[in-house]
């Protein structure tokens, strides 16, 4: 597929340019980008949610230094549990990709796919029903990603990726976007 993308394509290339974007990173780890967008996405997540919201910015900054590192942490880990998964199960339904780049690309779509819904939770709240319908909107987009970045990565069909990825997208449902729907 040709060398590695540099970052900064990658992060735009995940959003705006999915399918050459994967099939182009399939052989590749990219764990740099993934851990750090995954991480400032767990730093900031804690802002899109309301009751989270309101004890963060009550509490004094030697409190709130490690309530934000350690929930940072925690979204890395969870992300890469969930690519994980999503990985296994890819190759569970006859896929062959490689664990590193599946699991990267995965943390990367959970991540940047839900950016336009936190950014508006940080500022209207979650209960506001723009950002519940940018949160479903993004749920979808991220559902439709993980389909073709399995499908690509894994070259197996479409209802296989879909399958492979439906843990991590009701995952995602559950832990991030239904705390603030």
């Amino acid at each position: 597929p040709g060398p590695p993308l540099p970052w900064k394509q990658l992060l735009v290339g995940v959003v705006f340019r999915p399918s050459p974007t994967f099939w182009r990173m399939r052989d590749y780890a990219m764990w740099v980008p993934a851990l750090i967008v995954t991480f400032l996405y767990g730093l900031l997540a804690v802002f899109g949610l309301d009751s989270a919201r309101e004890s963060v910015l009550d509490s004094t900054a030697s409190t709130l230094a490690p309530y934000l590192l350690i929930t940072g942490v925690v979204m890395v880990l969870g992300a890469l549990l969930l690519g994980t998964v999503t990985h296994n199960l890819a190759r569970q339904f006859g896929g062959n990709g490689i664990w590193a780049p599946t699991t990267g690309l995965a943390m990367l779509i959970m991540a940047l796919t839900d950016v336009p819904r936190l950014a508006l939770a940080i500022f209207l709240g979650g209960a506001n029903p723009v950002v519940q319908l940018v949160g479903w909107a993004t749920w979808l987009l991220a559902g439709l990603l993980f389909t073709m970045m399995i499908s690509r990565s894994h070259e197996i069909p479409w209802p296989r990726a879909l399958a492979a990825s439906a843990i991590q997208l009701i995952a995602v449902l559950m832990l991030v976007k239904l705390g603030t729907l």
